[in-house]
């Protein structure tokens, strides 16, 4: 099994928490792309979907899913997103694709949050994958200089700006041991919108694509 055949029985595998009648939280990138493919197989039975970035919404309305505001919602059943990494607390490191603060505040509508995978992204330790963090324009340099401070190595993502008009720094060489106190320290610099940690919101429910078929773990 390819890799990408891993991220797709991952998406499809998401199909089974999908309610009838039910608004779908929707994520960002390639496993969430393969869920979205599922997702049209159903449209006529669900009332619409939120989505968290502008390139998920343009992709659910071309095949047809009404789009709904997330500031008309004031709850729904499932969010379903990839991450960049995934430990076995269910703690994720989000962002690759630039979009985590409008990833975070769809995950912190939902009820019920399901990550689903490749196997390559499940870890021990949190932090081989640089950590996002996205930062208003103007604070760039300062919280630089206090992510070296937490003994990261940030670097700037040259020619990326947000869905809302904000800059990506990059965090390296982080081994994240506790990564809902991290987060904390992060999110409290004056300047960042959002850190790509989702810990004190992490996953509910992982599926997991592997060679042997989709595993499934759910949070005790």
């Amino acid at each position: 099994m390819t890799q990408d055949e891993m991220k797709k029985a991952a998406g499809w595998a998401a199909l089974e928490y999908v309610k009838k009648g039910s608004i779908v939280g929707v994520g960002t990138g390639s496993t969430v792309n393969h869920f979205i493919d599922a997702l049209e197989t159903r449209k006529e039975e669900i009332k619409g979907a939120v989505s968290s970035s502008v390139a998920s919404t343009e992709r659910l309305e071309q095949i047809g899913i009404p789009v709904l505001d997330a500031n008309e919602v004031s709850s729904f059943d499932i969010y379903v997103d990839g991450a960049d990494e995934i430990n076995h607390d269910y703690d994720m490191i989000k962002g690759g694709g630039a979009a985590l603060t409008r990833e975070k505040i769809v995950a912190a509508i939902a009820k019920k949050f399901i990550c689903i995978v490749d196997n390559t992204k499940r870890v021990e330790v949190l932090g081989e994958f640089p950590l996002p963090v996205e930062v208003i324009p103007m604070a760039r340099s300062y919280v630089a200089r206090e992510l070296l401070k937490l003994g990261g190595d940030p670097a700037y993502r040259q020619g990326v700006v947000t869905d809302n008009g904000n800059v990506i720094l990059d965090v390296h060489n982080l081994k994240i041991t506790d990564a809902k106190e991290l987060e904390k320290q992060i999110n409290a610099i004056p300047g960042v919108v959002t850190v790509g940690l989702f810990a004190a919101r992490g996953a509910d429910v992982l599926l997991m694509g592997s060679p042997e078929g989709v595993q499934k773990f759910e949070k005790a």
